[in-house]
């Protein structure tokens, strides 16, 4: 049986634009997204000889390139996690599935368009998760980009579900205030 073709002389033009616009908006930093390309192509390029054919090259290299950011966020968890406080208890604004409680939910948002129709509000959403700290970025990305549940991120990033739970929370309302600031004037 011989091994399925890989066509490593092709990855770049074939690619990496893809590769680097999947990795910008979950580490938000272009330079480090064009790392992380990078180091995809390197490992796959060392693990060429391992590749099975099971999935696409293209689906291959994704794969690869999604555990680069998940390691790339695992290392930077080490050394942020120490500093993080144990929660004591959640302030009552979201429910055990991550949800507004329906007393503490965002009011109305007074608007001409749909938000996700306009490239003005990803913009300005790119600015207020910029503004995230680094822990709650990794979890917002993971969790909403990724699609990750909660034991997962606490498993890469080794943290407690509390602290999971205060990042996820915590994000979730800074983004709030940052889209209400700059974007959506609550009625």
């Amino acid at each position: 049986m011989s091994l399925p073709l890989l066509n490593p002389d092709r990855w770049i033009n074939d690619y990496a634009d893809a590769l680097y616009s999947y990795t910008l908006p979950r580490v938000n930093d272009a330079a480090l997204a064009e790392d992380l390309v990078q180091e995809t192509f390197l490992s796959a390029w060392k693990a060429r000889n391992s590749f099975k054919g099971e999935a696409s090259e293209k689906s291959w290299l994704f794969t690869i390139c999604k555990n680069k950011i998940i390691d790339h966020y695992r290392k930077k968890a080490r050394d942020i996690t120490q500093s993080l406080p144990e929660p004591s208890t959640p302030d009552g604004l979201f429910d055990e599935s991550e949800h507004w409680l329906p007393e503490s939910q965002p009011g109305q948002w007074d608007m001409q368009q749909q938000p996700t129709d306009s490239k003005e509000f990803y913009a300005i959403l790119e600015k207020c998760r910029k503004k995230l700290q680094e822990m709650q970025q990794a979890v917002f990305s993971m969790k909403y980009l990724e699609d990750l549940d909660a034991a997962e991120i606490c498993k890469v990033l080794n943290i407690t579900s509390s602290n999971y739970w205060v990042l996820i929370h915590r994000a979730k309302l800074q983004l709030r205030g940052c889209l209400e600031k700059n974007w959506i004037h609550a009625k």
